[in-house]
């Protein structure tokens, strides 16, 4: 039932099970799963496809997944469900989520936690101020230039790691004529100069120096370290050009520039906002004016997802820990299947999308990885997209909390303990 429900129109997980052909049970305990093909990460695939109660989503007609793109919800967005070690009691989007423990719970919950209250706070300095005054336990992300302050605080601390996840910039590539931009008649982001002078003109190392203060590492490609596939030889970013930024625009016919919307969330990324009202001021230097709309993620992420958006923000953690799944869900053309599912620029190359598909089947190590670098090659040659930087995990705690820190940003509640 959870993997015909996940496959449904609609979830964000639907290209997970693109490749099951059948699944039969054996016992209460155990299924078969037949694939179309060879799937060696099918896996790591299925980790991430959480399983549901039938009988729980007939009761409450939530057989269907949600669509966030159409604002479409159903009970299992608000009500009480699944088998994990915490259950939803309360959901009020953008207002309040709230988990109490299960105790019905099939595994070991090894902290002491009984609820946990998620609260959106849009405002960096407000969160702090919550942290510091105890009027909260944990909050993330931490903006760096608070990490030294709050560390040096009597009540709260900054766990910093590195992060998997990769923060990049993406375009509308679909469209004869974008939806929010000067150009008519056209579409520019479809003309690689320019796609090669946006990436140009932005002074990656400014954003690290500036903005991330050195808490970031900046990439070239969609996937860091830590990445199945991950290709360090290629990590090697175009130069920093304003020169040849704005030679490129003009080769592509927009000597004066243009203006164009860029869509950003302000309480999703570490200083999300800030890297965007950086990358705004550089693309002025080339003579593109940015209309900034920054926003809640409570209201951005239904919007770039319905692909409302023309220039935007987002970033990535491969849940596989392997780069098919960033090739699959960012780089591959958008398909009726889940493929391309968070391809929001639509970004389409058949040879990248080839690629992707034969990664998915392929069982040989080495020719797999010589895929995966083949694909990257591909993106790269397109300028696809723009990749930023890894930015780094910090989290601020109360010094009464302890907790686990993953790279892939997870926060496992079973394992947290506060101090009584």
């Amino acid at each position: 039932f959870s993997l015909a429900r996940v496959a449904g129109e609609g979830s964000d997980l639907k290209s997970n099970t693109s490749d099951i052909k059948e699944v039969r049970k054996v016992s209460d305990h155990v299924v078969d799963i037949e694939t179309k093909a060879p799937f060696p990460i099918l896996p790591d695939q299925l980790s991430t496809t959480f399983m549901m109660s039938k009988k729980w989503c007939e009761t409450n007609q939530a057989t269907r997944p949600v669509d966030r793109r159409k604002g479409i919800e159903n009970a299992a967005s608000f009500r009480s469900n699944g088998t994990g070690p915490f259950r939803l009691r309360e959901r009020q989007p953008n207002v309040r989520t709230t988990f109490v423990r299960n105790g019905n719970y099939w595994g070991k919950i090894e902290g002491n936690v009984q609820e946990v209250v998620f609260t959106p706070i849009a405002n960096d300095a407000t969160r702090v101020a919550a942290l510091l005054s105890g009027e909260i336990d944990v909050m993330e992300p931490v903006p760096v230039q608070d990490i030294e302050r709050i560390n040096g605080s009597a009540n709260a601390k900054v766990m910093v790691a590195p992060e998997l996840r990769t923060i990049f910039l993406g375009m509308d590539q679909k469209r004869d004529e974008l939806l929010y931009s000067s150009v008519k008649g056209k579409n520019p982001f479809k003309d690689k100069r320019v796609r090669q002078a946006f990436y140009q003109a932005i002074d990656i190392e400014g954003i690290k120096k500036t903005v991330m203060r050195g808490a970031a590492n900046p990439t070239a490609l969609m996937v860091g370290p830590g990445i199945n596939g991950f290709v360090p030889d290629m990590n090697k970013r175009l130069p920093y050009d304003e020169a040849a930024a704005k030679k490129l625009l003009a080769d592509a016919g927009y000597p004066q520039g243009f203006e164009v919307t860029m869509n950003c969330p302000n309480d999703r990324y570490v200083n999300d906002s800030r890297i965007c009202q950086t990358v705004a001021a550089n693309l002025a230097r080339i003579g593109v004016k940015i209309n900034l709309a920054a926003e809640t993620k409570g209201t951005y992420f239904p919007k770039i997802l319905r692909r409302d958006t023309s220039f935007y923000m987002l970033g990535w953690t491969p849940t596989t820990y392997d780069s098919h799944n960033a090739l699959n869900a960012l780089m591959a053309c958008v398909d009726d299947k889940g493929t391309g599912m968070f391809n929001l620029g639509a970004y389409c190359n058949p040879k990248l999308d080839q690629l992707t598909k034969a990664i998915q089947s392929e069982t040989d190590k080495a020719k797999r990885t010589a895929m995966i670098k083949e694909a990257f090659e591909v993106h790269s040659a397109d300028i696809g997209h723009l990749p930023v930087h890894q930015q780094a995990l910090a989290w601020g705690i109360s010094k009464k909390v302890e907790m686990v820190q993953l790279a892939d940003n997870f926060m496992p509640f079973k394992w947290i303990n506060l101090a009584k």
